[in-house]
C-alpha cells in the first residue's frame, strides 16, 4: 500500500465518520483511530486460532451486581448496541468512567465494549444519574442486553 492509496483511505474514514478502523494484510497492519495519530504500519502479526469460550450462567442464589430499579421513577436504560466485552474502565486498574450514582451528562462515556478487537466507546444519551449498573466489568453482552438505568434530570 503506498502513501497515496493510505490518504484516499483517511478521507473515506474522514466522510463516513468512522471513529477507528484497522486494516491487516500479509506484510502489514494500519490502525486508524478517530482524534488519535495513526497507530502505524508494522510487521506482520502470527495470531492463533481462538479456543471457544463457555460462558456459565450465574449460580443459583449468587447476589447480583447491582442495585434494584426504584419504582415510579423516569428512567433511561441504555442497552448494548452490539455484541461484545463490556468493561467499565478504559484500562485493568484504572477508575471506571461512572459508578451508581454518578451525576452524567449527555455525551459523557459510561463504557467500553469490545467487538471484534475494537473498543466501543458507549455515551450517555441523557442527562441524569445513575440508578443501577446491571452487567460486571468482562462480562459478555448481547445486542440489546440491558447496561445501566439513568434517573433523568427533570
Amino acid at each position: 500500500m503506498n502513501l497515496d492509496e493510505i490518504k484516499q483511505l483517511i478521507d473515506f474514514i474522514r466522510e463516513r465518520e468512522l471513529s477507528e478502523f484497522e486494516l491487516e494484510r500479509a506484510d502489514f497492519k494500519l490502525r486508524v483511530k478517530r482524534g488519535a495519530a495513526v497507530h502505524g504500519v508494522t510487521a506482520p502479526v502470527m495470531v492463533a486460532p481462538a479456543a471457544p469460550v463457555a460462558i456459565a450462567p450465574p449460580a443459583p442464589g449468587a447476589v447480583p451486581a447491582v442495585a434494584a430499579e426504584p419504582a415510579g421513577e423516569d428512567l433511561a436504560i441504555v442497552t448494548s448496541p452490539i455484541v461484545g466485552t463490556f468493561y467499565r474502565a478504559a484500562e485493568p486498574g484504572a477508575k471506571p468512567f461512572v459508578e451508581a450514582g454518578d451525576a452524567v451528562r449527555k455525551g459523557q462515556v459510561l463504557c467500553i465494549i469490545e467487538a471484534m478487537k475494537l473498543m466501543n466507546e458507549i455515551d450517555s444519551e441523557v442527562d441524569g444519574d445513575i440508578v443501577s449498573i446491571y452487567v460486571q466489568n468482562g462480562q459478555a453482552v448481547q445486542y440489546g442486553e440491558r447496561l445501566f438505568a439513568i434517573r433523568l434530570k427533570s
